[in-house]
This record gives C-alpha cells, structure tokens and sequence, in this order.
C-alpha cells in the first residue's frame, strides 16, 4: 500500500516538468504538483500508520479536487486569467472541510465531502466530453472508467477485509500480494486522475 503510491507521484513529476517545458497556465502545473502531494502524503501515512500522516493524505485529497474543479471551470476561458470568485469559493471549501474535518475526525465526513467534489469534475468531464470536445470522448471515459474500478475495489476491500486478509493466507506471497485490492485503489485512481490531468 505504500510503494503503490508511486503512481500518484513519479508521473504528476513528469506532468508539472512537461507543463512548465511547454509554458501550459499555471493551473495545470498545480493540478500535477496537488496530485503529487497526495501520493507524497498517502505513502507517509501507509508507511507510518499516523494519525498525523493520515491527514496528509486525506487532506490534500480535497485541495487537490478543488483545483481539478478550478481546471475544468475555467477550460473555456480566455488564457492566462484568474477567476477570482470560483478560487475564492473552492479555497473556503478547503478552509472548512480542514477545520471540521480536523474537529470531528470522521471518515464519513472526509468521504462525503471528498464524494461530492469527485461528483462535481465527474459531471462537469461529462459535459465538456459530450457537448463541447467530443474528440476527447476516449480519454474522458477511460479516466473516469479506470478511476471508477479504483473506487470499486477499494468498496470491495472495505467491505470483505477480513475474508481477504483469511483467503491470502492461504495463496502464494505473490498472489496474496496482487489480491490487495487498497493498494489497486491507489495505482487505479491515481492513473485515473493523472489521465483526467490530461483531459
């Protein structure tokens, strides 16, 4: 669960060195560098098993969604202009769910919170993929397919842990090891994510 991590970090590298090569608008180069910091923090969490940690992959989850939300409302946009309103709006966002989540310590929260803005990018992709940029059908539908089989086998995961953790016992290390379904979360949605980078 911690090295799978490495899907979250080496290619956003490669993304943010390729974005700034090319001079893209900073946005991009954040969204690459927010997709790095989650990675960075989910393999400290998973290598430590801290609460602190764990914040620093929780967290940035949200930040980074929010500037994925920023990226996508702002496709139509004239270049290199900054939509004070909407960054205004998605940093209080940030703010809030920080102190309450911070407050409570409640998954639940995390998870609603972090599901409602995945909900967001997922319908405004949608839109832009079926009525705007038609062309880009292919990568918008396998982002959100290989991201959405992440979501699914970390359900799975979740839900039948203990079943899992008795049935690997009794298979080859290597086996056991490809039946983790968490660490499949992290390289699924963080290649989903990096391919919606791109979209």
């Amino acid at each position: 669960n911690t090295v799978s991590n490495l899907i979250f970090i080496l290619p956003p590298i490669y993304g943010a060195i390729q974005t700034y090569k090319d001079g893209l608008e900073k946005r991009y180069l954040a969204a690459y560098l927010c997709l790095t910091a989650v990675g960075m923090g989910s393999w400290c969490f998973h290598m430590t098993l801290k609460y602190e940690m764990q914040l620093l992959d929780e967290l940035p989850m949200i930040y980074s969604c929010c500037v994925f939300v920023y990226c996508l409302y702002e496709c139509f946009k004239y270049k290199n202009t900054v939509n004070y309103a909407l960054l205004f709006l998605l940093i209080t966002y940030s703010v809030v769910v920080s102190i309450v989540y911070l407050d409570l310590k409640e998954p639940v929260f995390h998870q609603i919170m972090y599901g409602t803005l995945v909900s967001i990018i997922v319908l405004r992709s949608v839109y832009i993929v079926l009525w705007v940029y038609p062309w880009l059908r292919g990568l918008g539908y396998t982002s959100l397919t290989v991201f959405l089989m992440g979501f699914f086998l970390w359900n799975v995961d979740n839900i039948f842990c203990d079943k899992l953790r008795a049935l690997r016992e009794k298979m080859p290390p290597v086996v056991g090891a490809v039946t983790q379904f968490h660490a499949w979360w992290h390289i699924l949605t963080g290649l989903g994510s990096y391919l919606h980078i791109l979209l």
